[in-house]
């Protein structure tokens, strides 16, 4: 039997979610749209369009979707497992690109810059996350790159996958940045120990090793402040 709707592709080719991206540019389409092309079909009784609407407004607008859960999302009849994944995939990259952009061109000149940063977002973290700032001549952020999750190890954090992303964007100089999910952020052995070869490899390489800053629960831990670097 066939469905009481227009299915997509029975619209005019120009009216089409995709075909008007590709003709009239992502800043033509509407929420609806834009969520159908993510999620490419719609259900029995609704095109991509019509369920994209019935999800926004379920949620309340696209605020309602900013903190959208996986179960919350599969109760929307249509709505199942992979394209669930597609909206959460969409909506974290979206995330992730405007805390990028927040940080983007910020000067760090101290720990507590750092801190500033990056305090709020690591010190809930269960696991350790190992990062490398990369900052350019005038010590503004060029970009973060996470090296590894879960407990640090000399094996994981090696200097081929640390200064790989420094040497590829011209880095001047770098830092690292660990968290400890135990909330006190005093240096263990094995972390001098990284912090020394990374240092070292960074002198034979040209790139200098600013700091290495370690977040706790509200307070963190500097090297080059303890004269570590």
């Amino acid at each position: 039997m066939k469905a009481n709707y227009f299915m997509i592709k029975e619209m005019p080719i120009l009216e089409r979610p995709r075909e008007k991206m590709i003709n009239q540019g992502t800043n033509r389409l509407s929420n609806a749209e834009l969520i159908a092309i993510l999620i490419h079909t719609g259900n029995r009784n609704q095109n991509a369009i019509e369920l994209s609407n019935e999800m926004i407004n379920t949620f309340g607008g696209l605020s309602g979707l900013t903190d959208i859960t996986f179960e919350e999302l599969i109760t929307i009849k249509g709505i199942g497992e992979a394209k669930a994944c597609n909206i959460l995939a969409a909506l974290e990259l979206n995330k992730r690109i405007s805390a990028f952009s927040k940080k983007k061109k910020m000067k760090i000149t101290s720990p507590n810059d750092v801190c500033n940063i990056f305090m709020d977002e690591l010190r809930y973290e269960k696991k350790e996350q190992f990062i490398t700032v990369l900052l350019n001549t005038k010590s503004e952020l060029i970009s973060t790159e996470i090296i590894s999750m879960g407990n640090l190890n000399s094996s994981i954090v090696h200097p081929r996958e640390v200064y790989k992303y420094a040497i590829k964007k011209s880095a001047a100089s770098v830092l690292f940045i660990h968290n400890h999910p135990s909330g006190d952020p005093k240096p263990s052995k094995n972390d001098k120990e990284i912090t020394k070869r990374l240092t070292e490899v960074g002198n034979i390489i040209g790139i200098n090793v600013l700091d290495h800053i370690i977040i706790g629960n509200n307070q963190h831990f500097s090297f080059k402040e303890n004269n570590l670097i």
